[in-house]
């Protein structure tokens, strides 16, 4: 004869005393009163040289440009500018999208934060009917590359905004067909 003690179910979602769940960041639409965070977010990464500096005017006039990430009730933690440029005309193509001023708080690097950012700003890219995405960077661009962006250069790029960039800044153009 076989004899089983019975234990108690497991209980989902346990939490033990050294446990700690990392509350989880959600990525949404910048609001008018999220213009000083933006400003505060991007200034370290003006002063590095990472972003070209911009004035905390600019921040309030194209909010509605921005998606921001933060945790429930908590600071924005990370943000990107997505600017929607004309197709040229004559050239047959359609608007194209630019994303600018992609910033994450040093605290939450590393943790996926800038990821989510970049798959939110490629669907509203996608939902607006975008045929590609731009943007220059300083650094590396490791976050980009693994998303698909390939370097292009100014030719391709929307002409007003390829003319903005400070060629002393040497940034890469890259660019997403989507």
């Amino acid at each position: 004869m076989i004899t089983a003690t019975p234990r108690p179910a497991p209980q989902p979602h346990t939490l033990h005393s050294h446990t700690l769940l990392a509350p989880t960041p959600c990525v949404r639409i910048a609001r008018q009163d999220d213009a000083a965070a933006l400003a505060e977010l991007s200034r370290p990464f003006a002063r590095s040289g990472a972003l070209r500096e911009r004035p905390a005017s600019l921040y309030a006039t194209h909010v509605a440009d921005f998606l921001v990430t933060q945790v429930h009730g908590g600071p924005v933690d990370g943000c990107v500018g997505l600017r929607v440029h004309a197709g040229a005309p004559g050239e047959g193509r359609g608007p194209v999208g630019v994303l600018y001023n992609f910033c994450v708080a040093g605290h939450r690097q590393g943790h996926g934060v800038g990821a989510g950012l970049l798959r939110a700003a490629l669907a509203v890219a996608r939902a607006q009917s975008l045929g590609a995405l731009f943007t220059a960077t300083t650094g590396g661009g490791g976050l980009f590359l693994r998303h698909g962006f390939v370097p292009t250069t100014a030719r391709l790029a929307p002409p007003a905004w390829a003319a903005s960039l400070d060629p002393r800044r040497d940034a890469r153009i890259l660019r997403r067909t989507l």
